[in-house]
């Protein structure tokens, strides 16, 4: 699964740990906190942590979502993965569920309260508090804590829901030393007030962190804020229930120009490259699969997992909004679940579709560049077609989607 040239130099990392704590050497030579655990890059993050050839392993994984696993995720005692149930909001929630998990050394932040229907500002602060929480608890308590990995993504260069106008705009690609947008974000929570949290415990060595931002991701996830890949196998299998055409209802853009994405595992494998390569520490990284596809590449390939007719961009009369065209199938699901033996789920919670509109409507090519990662020596990559071939394969074969 590792694609990326491991050079074993956390090795330091784990000489300065090992003079930091007197206590005997722990079962585990590394242990993580996986937040948003059931999300798309998240639960990549789990499935590749457990894994027992994972880089600086064995690991240890308390993996953290708010709401009650889904019945796709491995149930039962896990020594490996230790599930938790906390809504991240909840700062005394927070605190108590965290504090007693002392063992803590990597802090992987994948979580996102999607902003949709609440103002920015209002939904920024929401998110900046959510993590703030969780670095107020295992700040003080995890005195082994190393390296905070978070994952953001393209909204440090462009708000999808407020297109952005001049310079910014015709930079592209995007590199990582762009500066972000002027709005309070995820990342000032890592560069202003991580500093103070350990700042405030003298007796405790240095956090690093990394911050990752990945294009539109393609994983594996009936419970993401963005998952695009679940929400179109849904529209397919619609299309299909009621004998309609796959439509294409974006953008002439979209369609033709070039796009971007990020496979969920290899963010992941980016995120726990940044953790473990000592020339990574406090730096922003875009991280996407390294190539370009069209959308009219993807399209006919999804249509054809479903075995539904498709049609392509057909002027712009013809686009439409998914959250419009799929609003009252709620029936509809329920019934191909029941038809198909599918793992029983809500159309809610395998969709957004207001996401799922802002990629494939975007008015402007939106791509990224990778060289700073390739510098310091991640070769990962990802053939972003056979991704999202993968993912729905993956989606139909766990029962989710038929």
């Amino acid at each position: 699964m590792i694609r990326w040239c491991w050079t074993g130099e956390h090795g330091a990392v784990q000489e300065r740990r090992a003079a930091d704590t007197e206590a005997a050497a722990p079962a585990f030579a590394n242990v993580a906190l996986v937040v948003g655990s059931t999300g798309t890059v998240g639960a990549a993050l789990v499935d590749m942590l457990q894994s027992t050839d994972a880089p600086a392993g064995p690991w240890k994984v308390y993996a953290l979502c708010r709401r009650p696993l889904p019945p796709w995720c491995t149930s039962g005692p896990n020594a490996v993965v230790v599930s938790l149930q906390v809504d991240l909001a909840n700062a005394a929630a927070v605190a108590a569920a965290l504090a007693p998990l002392a063992d803590i050394t990597h802090v992987f932040y994948a979580a996102w309260s999607p902003r949709r229907g609440s103002p920015d500002a209002v939904a920024c602060e929401t998110n900046r508090a959510m993590l703030r929480n969780v670095l107020s608890a295992v700040v003080p308590s995890c005195p082994a804590l190393a390296h905070v990995c978070l994952q953001t993504g393209r909204d440090e260069f462009v708000d999808p829901f407020d297109p952005v106008m001049g310079t910014t705009s015709a930079t592209r690609p995007y590199s990582e030393d762009l500066p972000r947008l002027e709005h309070p974000d995820l990342e000032d929570v890592l560069l202003i007030e991580l500093p103070g949290f350990v700042a405030s415990h003298r007796d405790r060595a240095p956090i690093t962190w990394s911050v990752h931002r990945p294009a539109t991701v393609f994983g594996f996830s009936s419970r993401s804020g963005r998952n695009v890949v679940s929400s179109l196998c849904v529209y397919a299998a619609i299309c299909r229930k009621e004998g309609a055409a796959l439509r294409w209802p974006g953008s002439r853009v979209a369609w033709e120009g070039f796009s971007d994405a990020s496979d969920a595992e290899l963010v992941a494998e980016h995120a726990l490259w940044a953790a473990l390569e000592l020339r990574c520490k406090n730096e922003a990284f875009n991280c996407t699969n390294g190539d370009v596809f069209k959308w009219k590449q993807l399209w006919p390939a999804l249509a054809k997992h479903f075995a539904v007719e498709w049609s392509g961009y057909d002027g712009e009369d013809k686009r439409f909004k998914l959250e419009e065209a799929m609003a009252g199938k709620e029936a509809v699901w329920t019934e191909i679940v029941r038809e198909n033996g599918l793992l029983e789920t809500k159309l809610d919670d395998t969709t957004t579709w207001w996401s799922v509109d802002a990629v494939l409507n975007a008015d402007q090519e939106q791509v990224d560049t990778m060289n700073k990662s390739k510098e310091l020596g991640f070769f990962g990559f990802r053939h972003t077609v056979r991704s999202f071939d993968t993912w729905i394969t993956k989606l139909k074969a766990s029962g989710i989607v038929p």
